[in-house]
């Protein structure tokens, strides 16, 4: 039986991917002010009113009729796997779960289950990649359950910001010590924890530090280069990410690179000239 993958926009993937697969993208609701942005709002032209605008647009959780109707779309004899973000991020997850249930009250054919990936932007990029993969000789829902949820066990994400603008502006630095950090030319790198919230790993001084360190975590893990995918996202540095994706390479032969940009949802809060991997 055919299964559908269905995703959310903190999702960030490539466009190419999503089209090659029929992955649906269930978009959050994005606002500059009471202007609510078009879901199909290019990237550049998102960052470039960002950098302009004194307040940091907003985000929410997709409503539960918006995921009922994306799965009403979805043929009759086709299985339904929606992959979410981090529940402990975005409510997104439970809005899913909610939709789900309309579904099934409804009387609606289709099977459907929905995961907490514990995980956003390049961490779920790679997760939803390979969902839509193996989607293809699956011989059942719980089987594609099973591997993707083994899959986001074990994958790992990393990110650092070069600017801690967006962080104050959304009160999660206190201007001060943002000033402090900006001074000093503070950068943090970060990670997705097992519970799907951010941590600070490290923090060094300038951006090219910071990126070595994040290189070096790849260090720590086993790959199997002939199977092995890595996400790298990035926030409208696209020239900096393939850097990036070269010195990757040079070091870890990787099967396939999956390279993105962060949509409005994601880059919202990373601010411009953030890099993230997962792997």
């Amino acid at each position: 039986m055919p299964i559908k993958i269905i995703t959310d926009s903190g999702s960030d993937l490539p466009p190419d991917y999503t089209k090659q697969y029929d992955i649906s993208i269930v978009h959050l609701p994005v606002h500059f002010g009471h202007e609510l942005m078009p879901d199909d709002m290019d990237a550049k032209d998102f960052y470039s009113r960002m950098h302009e605008s004194k307040e940091l647009p907003t985000t929410a959780s997709p409503s539960p009729q918006t995921f009922l109707d994306s799965f009403k779309q979805v043929e009759a004899g086709t299985d339904i796997l929606v992959i979410c973000m981090s529940s402990n991020i975005s409510s997104t997850y439970q809005t899913a779960l909610i939709a789900k249930e309309m579904y099934e009250e409804e009387g609606h054919p289709n099977a459907i289950e929905i995961i907490d990936s514990k995980l956003f932007s390049g961490g779920l990029t790679l997760i939803v990649a390979m969902a839509a993969k193996w989607s293809l000789t699956a011989a059942s829902l719980a089987e594609l359950k099973a591997k993707v949820m083994d899959k986001v066990e074990e994958t790992t994400a990393y990110f650092t910001l070069d600017t801690l603008e967006n962080v104050i502006k959304g009160g999660r630095l206190s201007r001060i010590s943002g000033a402090v950090a900006s001074v000093l030319n503070i950068k943090l790198l970060l990670r997705i924890s097992d519970e799907g919230v951010v941590e600070v790993v490290e923090k060094t001084r300038g951006l090219p530090k910071a990126l070595t360190h994040l290189l070096a975590k790849l260090d720590q893990k086993q790959h199997d280069y002939e199977q092995a995918v890595i996400a790298i996202v990035h926030s409208n540095c696209e020239t900096l990410a393939l850097e990036i994706k070269q010195r990757i390479l040079e070091k870890h032969p990787f099967k396939e690179i999956l390279l993105s940009t962060m949509g409005p949802v994601m880059g919202t809060y990373a601010g411009q000239g953030g890099i993230g991997v997962a792997f």
